[in-house]
């Protein structure tokens, strides 16, 4: 067995032990939020340690069988167990790589989206706004929950940022390869001469970290409060219900304004705050695993052009994996099954690659 897959199952099995011990002290049992996420995480981890052990197990019987083989009165009988052990292994390899695949503690999470306006003016800022429409009308398909967050609107119906959460099963695991620029080629609504322009928007897609996740100073805050406005400084509440919150150490900044109670925005913007530190530290750990090779499919860089819609071809093509679709109206209409499901392909083999190479 590769000496790197061994060590990851070995750091398995003791966090796992861990998990044991913690799931029982009433100290944990008593903190709801920190017991669930325990749970989940204990969960996760339940499949692959049975593997293991199951592994480990066989791992011991063929040496015992090995031992036998020089023994003339137990020789073939020996091998023929060993023949038999050895299949059993790779069969339990094989699962042991397909859960290494699946394994992952963001897949089933909710997640933060941010769509802004990239290069094109309005023209930019209204291809934003088709984004938001794609996202929401494929959110309804898979029967997810969608809530507004934060939003700047332009007077043309455009959108030069908006922020939104979705909420329900497997949305991180389908969406989480949508991060990055977004490239339109058509005849903008604002060009009167028929010319084709090329117009971005950047789109990000935060797995939702929960409280118990990541813990922020409230010292390392500030919280201001305004009063929200629509295009053109149109007056949207007369209270100062809007927030805009500072993370002061690392500088980001968020703000909500969608709700009318400022202890609601107050709240939406501590999520949309906790995704994007928990991005930033992920980003950070991924720069210092030097040994880890970021996956052909990307990286998830906002700067990273990964896909272009070409309403003149009525073309759709995902640039990562060379994937084109001839069906550009569905898919703004939020058809977006066919490429999700080509990325998830993609991925999954290169993860399989890349565990049958190190093994």
């Amino acid at each position: 067995m590769n000496n790197n897959l061994l060590k990851r199952l070995e750091d398995m099995q003791k966090r796992y032990n861990e998990l044991e011990n913690l799931l029982a002290d009433p100290q944990v049992i008593a903190d709801s939020g920190r017991y669930m996420s325990l749970m989940k995480e204990h969960g996760c981890l339940s499949k692959i340690v049975h593997k293991y052990a199951q592994l480990t197990k066989t791992y011991i019987r063929k040496q015992d069988a090995e031992n036998l083989l020089s023994d003339g009165e137990f020789a073939d009988m020996a091998r023929m167990e060993l023949d038999e052990l050895e299949g059993h292994e790779k069969a339990i390899m094989d699962e042991i790589k397909e859960l290494f695949i699946a394994e992952d503690k963001t897949a089933n999470k909710n997640v933060i989206a941010e769509i802004r306006a990239g290069t094109g003016g309005e023209e930019a800022a209204i291809f934003a706004a088709d984004l938001f429409r794609m996202y929401i009308k494929y959110a309804e398909s898979q029967n997810w929950k969608t809530e507004l967050f934060d939003y700047n609107e332009t007077d043309l119906g455009g959108f030069k940022e908006v922020t939104f959460s979705i909420e329900g099963r497997n949305v991180y695991q389908k969406l989480r390869f949508e991060s990055g620029t977004h490239r339109v080629q058509r005849v903008p609504q604002t060009e009167a001469s028929g010319r084709v322009h090329t117009s971005t928007a950047t789109v990000a897609i935060l797995p939702e970290v929960e409280e118990v996740e990541i813990d922020i100073n409230p010292a390392d805050i500030l919280i201001e409060t305004f009063r929200a406005s629509g295009p053109g400084g149109q007056k949207v509440n007369k209270t100062s219900s809007a927030v805009r919150i500072t993370h002061i150490s690392t500088g980001i900044v968020v703000k909500c304004l969608d709700e009318k109670s400022q202890h609601k925005n107050k709240a939406k913007a501590m999520r949309i705050l906790r995704s994007r530190l928990h991005e930033s530290i992920e980003e950070k750990n991924q720069l210092e695993r030097d040994q880890v090779r970021r996956i052909q499919i990307g990286t998830g860089d906002r700067s990273e052009k990964i896909r272009t819609y070409n309403y003149s071809q009525n073309r759709v093509t995902d640039h990562r994996i060379n994937f084109s679709v001839y069906n550009l109206e569905h898919v703004m209409l939020g058809y977006l099954d066919e490429i999700i499901a080509a990325l998830a392909n993609h991925y999954r083999e290169d993860q399989l690659k890349q565990l049958i190479t190190s093994t």
